[in-house]
């Protein structure tokens, strides 16, 4: 019997339960429906009160109603009176009901409505929303709300955020209320605070604080503490100043970077044959045609793509090399003119071949979702992933090549020809093998190159021809033959580039970094880093 009655007390609970979550929900959805018809009835003026009340009836609901209408996706039915999201409107298209979820067909499109909000009811939403943000789950959805309600000095506002902060256990999050505090007391009459928002201000990267104090200044430019104003903006600019030099910097290495790839290839045939490869852009060009053809062989494996890219990229071009070297550059030796002539000749053929194959439109290499993306280190300083992994590459490939000229027997024999040929025969060095495999070798490194270069810009037949000259450049100026000199040279004249553009413009600062090395080479015939041996002295 007692079993019985626990068994039926039970079911009794469980019924009360589900009779008042049932009662809630009804009630819920009576407001909802309650709130649905008076903003389709509304006009603007009125929208602003309703949506208000919605929002300490349900804030969720109200930031989701209004996220849409911001969105332009919260439309109505204009028979039954209920509101729907409606991505796109065409006949055809499904709308979801708010209500229940349910979806159904727009069979005509003069039978949705878009509800209008004007600029006024535009920005009191993005503030509603960005005051429900202050207290979600995600510490950064927190700061991206008190960096959107910063300059507001509503009263209700700075309360919630003043007790916030005091509940707030995260570092940044409490920089971010504190910033939002220091804008608004500056606006107050007692100088001890507006002193206290002045030193808090000056401390931070954020755009907000220096508009704010620069706000100050206008206003308060006869007050005592506008010179304190005054060196938080001078402290504030300083610090901008440096954070653009420190991009300006990363911006230059990347493209020493790529220099640095287009040139190390051509740096290893010159030195050790002498020969003048105008086809050297040609080779970069089938590494980044080969990324691309790759691209299209595993389109639903875009990361794993341009890794696969890299050896084949490497193998393509090194092929292409060596056929070049054994097929016509071998019957040049000892004439760098005909030399010249020739490999200028090959380089079209490739071109128009390149033109007959893939057409000459330009074609889009995807960036994987691995290198995409910024890194931010602060405010005022954000880093492209994309050239930082560039970067790293270029190291990668540096270390790997210099690994083989001094690790193996293929690089102790590049180093004995490129520094006495004679000698190295008489020693039993077959040159020719050795000139083979160089050639072979510095073609696929700048079919790697290709491949970074397939990240930064589109590919086309004409993309080789914008590095050939930089190529030249990098190796003479560097020392030529000398891995070490390619790479100083290349760092330090992408950066060079990268200082000399913001005032002289991208074409004079390239005219002026070519005018430096003339005249370096004026006085420095061998480079940097000239290359030791007998013959290397002639």
């Amino acid at each position: 019997m007692l079993y019985q009655k626990l068994i039926k007390g039970l079911h009794w609970s469980i019924g009360c339960l589900l009779l008042v979550l049932a009662t809630i929900t009804q009630a819920g959805e009576a407001e909802f429906l309650a709130h649905e018809q008076a903003l389709i009835k509304a006009k603007f003026e009125q929208k602003e009160h309703i949506m208000m009340a919605w929002y300490k009836a349900d804030t969720q609901q109200a930031v989701q109603l209004m996220e849409l209408m911001l969105a332009s996706e919260l439309y109505y039915q204009k028979k039954e009176k209920r509101l729907y999201r409606v991505t796109d409107a065409r006949k055809g298209a499904v709308a979801a009901r708010l209500s229940d979820g349910e979806s159904v067909t727009i069979a005509k499109k003069r039978n949705f409505k878009r509800v209008s909000i004007n600029n006024h009811l535009r920005a009191l939403f993005r503030q509603y929303i960005a005051r429900a943000g202050l207290t979600a789950v995600e510490p950064q959805q927190r700061i991206a709300a008190a960096e959107a309600i910063m300059g507001n000095t509503d009263p209700d506002l700075i309360a919630t955020v003043t007790d916030l902060l005091a509940q707030e256990t995260d570092a940044e999050v409490q920089a971010a209320f504190d910033l939002v505090l220091a804008v608004a007391t500056l606006q107050s009459k007692d100088k001890d605070q507006q002193e206290a928002a002045i030193k808090t201000l000056g401390e931070s990267l954020q755009p907000a604080a220096l508009n704010a104090l620069k706000q100050f200044l206008q206003t308060y430019s006869e007050s005592d503490l506008a010179p304190l104003a005054s060196q938080a903006v001078d402290r504030i600019n300083g610090k901008i100043d440096f954070y653009n030099g420190v991009e300006t910097l990363y911006f230059g290495l990347s493209l020493g970077s790529v220099l640095v790839l287009a040139g190390i290839g051509l740096a290893i045939t010159f030195g050790v044959m002498g020969v003048i490869n105008m086809a050297h852009g040609e080779l970069i060009m089938i590494g980044a045609y080969t990324t691309y053809v790759i691209q299209q062989l595993m389109p639903n494996h875009i990361g794993w793509s341009l890794l696969v890219a890299v050896p084949a990229a490497f193998v393509v071009s090194g092929l292409v090399g060596i056929l070049l070297e054994r097929g016509v550059i071998r019957f040049l030796y000892g004439r760098p003119l005909e030399t010249l002539l020739a490999t200028f000749g090959i380089s079209l053929i490739l071109q128009q071949a390149v033109r007959s194959i893939f057409s000459p439109l330009n074609r889009s290499v995807e960036t994987p979702a691995w290198m995409a993306g910024l890194i931010d280190i602060n405010p005022l300083l954000s880093l492209t992933q994309s050239r930082m992994y560039i970067i790293a590459f270029c190291l990668l490939v540096f270390l790997l090549l210099l690994a083989i000229m001094k690790r193996t027997r293929l690089g102790l024999q590049v180093r004995a020809v490129s520094q006495n040929r004679n000698m190295a025969r008489a020693m039993g060095v077959r040159s020719e093998w050795v000139d083979a495999l160089t050639f072979g070798l510095g073609s696929g490194v700048a079919g790697i190159a290709g491949v970074a270069l397939s990240q930064l810009t589109n590919v086309g037949p004409n993309m080789g021809q914008a590095y050939i000259i930089d190529s030249f450049m990098v190796v003479v100026f560097g020392g030529v033959g000398n891995l070490w000199g390619t790479l100083v040279a290349g760092l330090s004249l992408g950066v060079a580039n990268k200082l000399l553009e913001p005032w002289a413009g991208a074409v004079l600062a390239k005219i002026l970094v070519l005018i430096f090395i003339i005249l370096f080479i004026q006085k420095r015939p061998r480079g940097l880093f000239p290359q030791r041996g007998r013959a290397a002295e002639d």
